[in-house]
């Protein structure tokens, strides 16, 4: 049987920073070859296409696949983080236990910060969150003077329709000043196709990144295993690269906590439905040069409520500010007045004892936090003047709405920057 322990890797076992310390609470991206910004790479090199990112993942992690791979399946389910992969995979999804016998499997980082926009923007660029600039949910851009929300591409602050961003002049097919793999793909002769619900199918988002690619909708785990075994046993000489991204995991861990049975539920579906629809009718001819990867963009750690954490709680807090904070509530930029940045920092550690680490924003940017130089030539002024990066439980809220999540990413916490990478050659 496969040994799926420990369940969560040692902290020590991920390289530092050599000129930023985070302390044993927090992890470090290993952009140099074990983070999700090596997976388009890694996709790349199992192609033989020439990479266009910061490099793909260390070779032992891809060697075990072999040579040949004429198609890669990556599957990313979203907040599957590695700890409950191996948690689940040994009980209600044993399928993936199975296969781990026949394939790779290893614990990789997320990205600064482990966020959904950021990391699948890096999962389609090959790039780390400094130089692709989706540097969170919510990020001061300066070109269009406004907090924007860069999931749902309009105005932090608006309650109104997705996409309303652009009314400003914003257009998201040219906002990424990289290469993404779509159309890197179609130019060295691999169709690209992306399944995703249809809710989130031509979103802001997803127009960022996924030009060129075969937009495929799907709305449950069943038709999403159906679908992509038709389009390879359909297509089963043509060399291809299909993304799956599948949602719901995460939207039930924000809502009911990590340790819930409800997502453990839904991931148990989802296997089910892999095993049932996907793997086990795929036929050999479309198993051949066939790589699966399942993966992840960050995990998630259970945040319960406390209006301690709430920023308008702390007049004398915003009072120091500029503007309310932006970024994540698990990894928080502010944006202080001047003069008040160390005022700000003492505020923080003295009401919220080693809940947080306080650094400069320039001083984790050029120290390589969000990935390495060159950056963006505005990632700068999207991460502020410091940088709040949550330990254990906590988090900061600003929103003016109910505080309601039970769980949160975005920050450096084992839970949710440590994700499964799990490759494996369907025709072994």
């Amino acid at each position: 049987m496969p040994d799926f322990s420990p369940k969560t890797p040692s902290i020590h076992q991920y390289a530092p920073l050599p000129n930023l310390d985070l302390g044993p609470d927090l992890i470090t991206p290993q952009y140099g070859g074990g983070s999700i910004a090596n997976l388009a790479d890694s996709v790349c090199q199992l192609l033989d296409v020439p990479t266009l990112g910061i490099g793909p993942l260390g070779d032992k992690l891809l060697s075990p696949v072999g040579e040949g791979v004429k198609r890669v399946v990556l599957v990313l389910v979203d907040a599957l983080s590695y700890n409950h992969f191996c948690r689940w995979g040994e009980g209600i999804a044993p399928i993936w236990r199975d296969l781990v016998l026949k394939g790779t499997l290893a614990p990789i980082t997320s990205i600064t910060p482990s966020t959904t926009d950021a990391a699948l923007t890096s999962l389609w660029t090959g790039q780390a969150p400094a130089k692709h600039g989706i540097l969170g949910f919510e990020v001061w851009l300066k070109q269009y003077s406004m907090v924007a929300n860069l999931l749902f591409h309009a105005p932090a602050s608006f309650r109104g329709p997705h996409g309303s961003l652009e009314q400003t002049g914003f257009d998201p097919e040219k906002f990424l000043p990289v290469p993404t793999l779509g159309p890197h793909l179609r130019a060295h002769g691999v169709e690209p196709y992306a399944f995703q619900h249809r809710n989130i199918l031509k979103s802001g988002l997803s127009s960022t990144f996924l030009a060129e690619a075969n937009l495929e909708g799907i709305g449950s785990p069943s038709e999403l295993w159906v679908n992509l075994r038709e389009l390879l046993e359909e297509n089963p000489h043509q060399r291809l690269y299909a993304y799956a991204y599948w949602g719901l995991v995460d939207t039930l861990f924000h809502l009911y906590g990590t340790d819930n049975e409800r997502p453990a539920a839904e991931f148990a579906s989802f296997s089910t439905n892999f095993e049932r629809f996907f793997l086990s009718k795929l036929s050999q001819q479309a198993k051949k040069d066939t790589v699966l990867i399942l993966t992840a963009d960050h995990g998630q750690v259970y945040t319960p409520p406390n209006p301690h954490r709430e920023i308008k709680n702390h007049p004398q807090l915003v009072n120091m500010l500029s503007m309310l904070p932006s970024g994540e509530n698990r990894c928080t930029y502010f944006y202080v007045r001047p003069g008040q940045k160390e005022n700000v920092r003492t505020y923080i550690e003295e009401h919220w004892p080693n809940d947080f680490l306080v650094i400069d924003s320039e001083k984790a940017l050029q120290a390589g936090l969000f990935g390495p130089a060159p950056h963006h030539a505005d990632a700068h002024n999207r991460v502020g003047d410091l940088i709040a990066l949550a330990k254990k439980d906590a988090y900061f809220w600003w929103a003016d709405k109910r505080n309601h999540l039970l769980g949160r990413h975005g920050g450096l916490a084992a839970q949710e920057m440590i994700v499964p990478f799990l490759a494996v050659r369907l025709d072994a």
